[in-house]
């Protein structure tokens, strides 16, 4: 059993930051209709039916976040091409943060707008997509944006429902969004050092596939093998069917979230790069409702390159065993 450690008194801190930000206010310039239609928080999870009635409306944009040679096949109707890369970070670490400098004029080459309903869609080829549309919501929710959406199973999902696909891409207007990160949101390795250091580390929940945890398998930009101290093995995929790329049903999600321990305990979701971690984060914090939940976005491999302890760690002549194994194996 996992033990739960007292939670950080600077985690405790972020949360009351809040990952439930409340809908901006807006002049009251809007029809009494799209008044109202702002006051709803938009749902953090849509299905192809409820994406069909929201294309055309105003204020809803669709990001697809797919590659620009696959987005040029054929997209939804009306979305623009943010490709996943522009939210990642260099090669060293691809779940380091881009600049907010960068992350404004991608948002504003996209129309995209403090107030704008964004629905983020992924290929939906298999689970892993979610991951990459989990990080993207995340990043816009840690920049300021509070009416967001991912469309569940991707495209793959919208063509399976009979949605149209079309291959122009459309013309938007230029927004004057500026993107700013809220450090309140995001758990650096620095904190996580400082509270395991302390015993006062909140729960930390690894998204990695158990071998990752095991300290027998690593991605390339980690130095080290293994997990953070003292946490908890998650795979992400949990929350999908078997061979599925859509989540299972609420109540399911909910129930692994609670066997997880991350129901109500200040917690922190971590894999190699931010990348599974975001899937986590998502059903946690989003669907589950635990807004005490945290992303630390560099993950493992940051962790590893430094000089701070892990757990299930192997020998040295372990782990060239499996390095070897590894190069064979690409």
């Amino acid at each position: 059993m996992f033990k739960r450690l007292a939670p950080l008194p600077l985690v405790i801190a972020l949360t009351a930051g809040g990952l439930g930000l409340a809908a901006p206010a807006f002049a009251n310039t809007t029809t009494p209709a799209s008044a109202q239609a702002l006051s709803v928080a938009p749902a953090p999870l849509l299905q192809a039916a409820e994406l069909k009635a929201l294309i055309g409306q105003p204020g809803v944009r669709v990001l697809d976040i797919r590659a620009d040679k696959d987005y040029a096949t054929g997209h939804i109707p009306g979305a623009v091409n943010t490709p996943y890369g522009k939210y990642r970070g260099p090669k060293e670490n691809p779940g380091q943060l881009p600049s907010e400098a960068a992350l404004s004029a991608l948002l504003q080459a996209a129309g995209v707008d403090r107030d704008s309903h964004v629905v983020v869609v992924h290929a939906g080829t298999d689970h892993t997509d979610f991951g990459a549309a989990a990080r993207v919501y995340w990043t816009l929710k840690v920049g300021g944006l509070t009416r967001l959406s991912i469309l569940d199973g991707g495209t793959k999902a919208w063509k399976s429902a009979g949605g149209a696909l079309e291959t122009t891409t459309p013309q938007v207007a230029a927004s004057q969004f500026a993107y700013r990160y809220d450090q309140e949101q995001i758990v650096s390795g620095e904190e996580l050092a400082a509270a395991l250091e302390a015993g006062k580390a909140p729960l930390l929940v690894d998204a990695r596939p158990p071998k990752f945890f095991a300290g027998e398998a690593r991605t390339d930009a980690a130095a080290r093998y293994g997990t953070l101290p003292g946490a908890k093995s998650f795979d992400n995929a949990q929350f999908f069917p078997k061979d599925g790329t859509t989540l299972k049903p609420a109540s399911e999600l909910k129930a692994l979230v609670a066997l997880s321990g991350a129901d109500k305990a200040p917690a922190v979701s971590f894999c190699n790069t931010g990348h599974w971690a975001a899937t986590n984060w998502f059903v946690m914090s989003e669907i589950a409702g635990n807004k005490a939940v945290k992303l630390y976005p560099a993950s493992v491999v940051e962790w590893s390159q430094s000089e701070r302890p892990m757990e299930n760690q192997p020998s040295r002549v372990t782990a060239l065993v499996q390095d070897v194994k590894r190069a064979f194996d690409k």
